[in-house]
């Protein structure tokens, strides 16, 4: 299948940013994008007030406009992430929509940025509550595709649990930003790819958000191999698409088992 990840600068104007998506996912479409990825906070990214105004239900206008987008195009969208709304808490939410237009599965971010190095201060948890689960989902060609958004790509383990559930795909939308992405970025994408032998999507931000942060942009696609098939430029709204083929990942996961040669039995979690 051919898979496509698209990289936004995105701004507080939902409108504007929908408008832009929905032509960049036409592009990947007439190059026959069987599944598209957008970045995080593809909807609405800006400061904290901004991003609390732009808070939705789950079941709100985003949603709506990706599972049209999935219909007219006849693909699989992954809704990059968005703001949601449950009672008083926020969530950074990611939506899986199937080529009818249906939600297939939903992801709230498990990982959530706080850190503190220069050129990169943030609090998301001051915003968001954390997702708990892992998420793995089924595509119309029985693919299992797992979700993430941007800082889980630091928590290998989240990478594993969703290979061993099934997963021979996994999309991460990302808003990465450009001082902890010039260096680890690019790594940390062809290490979760390669050593749980998943293809990766990983939708980018770029530019200087409203938000006063950089982001790196280089939107990525890496095969079960660990090798980038597809990268997008620093700048620039594009789109990025590669071929996938499930049966390549699985004869890969034959020849060289590292997933199969684990041994839960020795791994002991420390105190």
């Amino acid at each position: 299948m051919r898979v496509a990840a698209v990289q936004m600068h995105c701004s507080a104007d939902r409108a504007d940013n929908l408008d832009r998506a929905g032509a960049l996912m036409a592009e990947a479409a007439a190059q026959g994008a069987e599944l598209i990825v957008l970045p995080e906070l593809f909807a609405s990214l800006g400061r904290t007030a901004e991003m609390r105004a732009a808070a939705e239900p789950l079941q709100g206008p985003t949603l709506a406009w990706a599972a049209a987008s999935a219909a007219d195009l006849r693909c699989s969208i992954v809704a990059g992430s968005f703001v949601e709304r449950e009672g008083e808490q926020l969530f950074n939410t990611s939506c899986l929509l199937g080529p009818d237009g249906t939600l297939q599965a939903h992801y709230r971010k498990v990982h959530l940025f706080d850190i503190d190095v220069e050129g990169a201060v943030s609090r998301e948890s001051d915003t968001f509550g954390a997702g708990d689960d892992a998420v793995v989902a089924t595509l119309a060609d029985g693919t299992g595709i797992g979700l993430s958004i941007c800082y889980d790509l630091r928590f290998p383990e989240l990478f594993r649990i969703e290979a061993l559930r099934g997963a021979t795909i996994i999309a991460a939308p990302s808003a990465f930003t450009e001082a902890t992405g010039r260096d680890h970025w690019r790594l940390l994408v062809r290490a979760r790819a390669l050593e749980n032998q998943v293809a990766l999507v990983a939708a980018a931000q770029w530019g200087t958000s409203p938000d006063g942060v950089l982001r790196h942009g280089h939107a990525l696609i890496a095969d079960a191999w660990g090798t980038v098939i597809a990268e997008a430029p620093a700048e620039g709204d594009c789109v990025i698409s590669a071929e996938i083929d499930p049966a390549t990942i699985e004869a890969t996961r034959r020849r060289l088992p590292s997933l199969a040669n684990r041994r839960p039995e020795a791994y002991r979690w420390p105190d």
